[in-house]
């Protein structure tokens, strides 16, 4: 008996029937192929029509995704800010070089204040030279039209009391003919930075929703050209992926495109409001430093255009063909 069970053959493992075999998976890719390839060689055959629905889901994704950078920017500045309060101080015209310095010493002698910057009317006008393209017409001037300046760094966690009582002596001197406070200043860019956060989430979702609108409609298109395919491809047998196929790739190439033009025109933008903002960060000594415009965003574009393509397709595609039975 042993002999017998130790010569007995093993059975054969059987197959596992809902495993499919490769050369189904071959099939599968190949189709994939060349549904890709008729449907670039279809948009691209329709440039005019396609260039026009590239243009509408670019803008649709340019100004949220532009709230967003721009959103990304401000609390960038923000936090550059943060821990650095400060107050500006602006002298009249007529102020002498003795009570300018009288301001200074009593700025230096505060506790309150960690330093203090002096800008002559000079340095002011010569500043203002560099960061603007006003520099012949200045020329032309008699006298310096600009007052001189202070800027004071204050230090950290000081109550509103103490930024009123700095505010109020200093402005009762006569010769002080503005004290402005950057804390109010950042509070405000704050604010405006929370605005711009919630009024890009409202355009996104506007704007998302025309993307899939212009893209369904693009697509109907595209199905009511190939209906008659479409019907002898459903009498030969064609399955619902099959027919659904070519339309999905429409979609997502239309959404691709609309990513891409949208990518050129925030980076046209970009360009356009670069050299003011350098101008009048330039003017409170900062430095442009634009994030946010990354390889990682522009994916991010490219992504979310794609989906909503082909959420777009797949709008289109049941509303068209279900009245046909076809899905």
């Amino acid at each position: 008996m042993s002999n017998r069970g130790k010569s007995a053959k093993k059975p054969k493992r059987q197959k596992d029937p809902y495993k499919p075999p490769v050369w189904q998976l071959v099939s599968a890719v190949r189709d994939h192929r060349r549904v890709a390839v008729e449907s670039v060689h279809h948009i691209s055959s329709r440039l005019g029509t396609s260039f026009l629905v590239w243009l509408l889901v670019g803008i649709a994704l340019a100004l949220p995704a532009g709230l967003w950078i721009l959103q990304i920017n401000m609390q960038s500045m923000a936090q550059d800010w943060q821990g650095r309060p400060g107050l500006s101080v602006y002298f009249a015209n007529t102020a002498r070089a003795r009570d300018i310095d009288e301001v200074v010493v009593l700025l230096e002698q505060d506790m309150a204040i960690q330093s203090v910057t002096l800008t002559t009317a000079d340095e002011a006008l010569e500043e203002f030279k560099h960061y603007s393209e006003l520099g012949d017409a200045l020329e032309l001037l008699n006298e310096n039209p600009l007052p001189a300046s202070i800027r004071a760094s204050l230090g950290q966690g000081l109550s509103s009391e103490e930024l009123t009582r700095l505010s109020t002596m200093l402005a009762k001197r006569a010769a002080i003919a503005d004290v402005v406070i950057e804390k109010t200043w950042l509070e405000r860019l704050n604010d405006l930075s929370r605005v711009v956060s919630r009024l890009g989430i409202a355009l996104a979702v506007l704007f998302g929703v025309g993307a899939v609108l212009v893209t369904a409609s693009s697509v109907r298109l595209a199905i009511e050209s190939r209906l008659e395919e479409l019907k002898v491809l459903q009498l030969v047998g064609g399955t619902r992926a099959q027919m659904r196929r070519p339309f999905l790739y429409f979609g997502a190439l239309y959404g691709f495109g609309g990513g891409v033009i949208a990518a050129m025109l925030i980076s046209v933008s970009l360009v356009i409001i670069e050299p003011p903002l350098s101008s009048l960060l330039g003017s409170y000594r900062q430095e442009l430093n634009l994030s946010g415009f990354s390889p990682m965003f522009l994916g991010s574009v490219l992504l979310v255009g794609g989906t909503l393509g082909i959420l777009g397709a797949i709008v289109a595609v049941r509303q068209r063909l279900r009245g046909l039975k076809i899905v």
